[in-house]
């Protein structure tokens, strides 16, 4: 018999775990997915830290942590895979403009801003509010720009 798996309810059940545990570690959970590839489930978490890069040994931590209390909220077998977002990683949702702050990212835009002619821009992130989206730090002329978040086709992080 095939078994129902809701993966949003499963995400909303583990997400408080997962933040609790990467806490503990001073680290912070960007990404939390659970999905099914090639007929088995793995949930994948991306951490991240202030502080320092993300090592093995705190995936290794978080990974030793989780295990047994995920097996309990999680009614099937999964994969559990714990690793850092990576370099030059695509934004996937409006917090990371929050947790990036400071950092170097590439922006592509749906339409140039006025007065412009470029779509794609290479700075760094100044601030982020739901409402009037991102404050950026253009490196091209220094310039500092606000741009709305309805004009952001995408964003990931890059380095020189």
């Amino acid at each position: 018999m095939k078994q129902e798996v809701n993966r949003h309810e499963i995400i909303a059940k583990i997400t408080p775990l997962i933040e609790n545990t990467a806490v503990r570690y001073k680290l912070i959970p960007v990404e939390i997915e659970f999905i099914k590839e090639n007929h088995r489930w793995f949930l994948r978490i991306y951490i991240y830290s202030y502080e320092k890069d993300v090592t093995l040994d705190d995936c290794e931590k978080m990974t030793r942590s989780l295990n047994d209390f995920l097996d309990e909220l999680i009614p099937v077998k999964y994969y559990l895979e714990v690793s850092s977002p990576g370099l030059e990683r695509k934004f996937k949702s409006n917090k990371e403009f929050i947790i990036f702050k400071g950092r170097r990212v590439s922006i592509k835009l749906k339409t140039p801003l006025e007065g412009e002619t470029e779509k794609i821009f290479k700075g760094e992130i100044l601030d982020w509010d739901d409402n009037s989206g991102l404050k950026f730090f253009r490196f091209d002329d220094g310039e500092e720009l606000q741009i709305p978040k309805e004009n952001i086709q995408s964003a990931k992080l890059y380095i020189d």
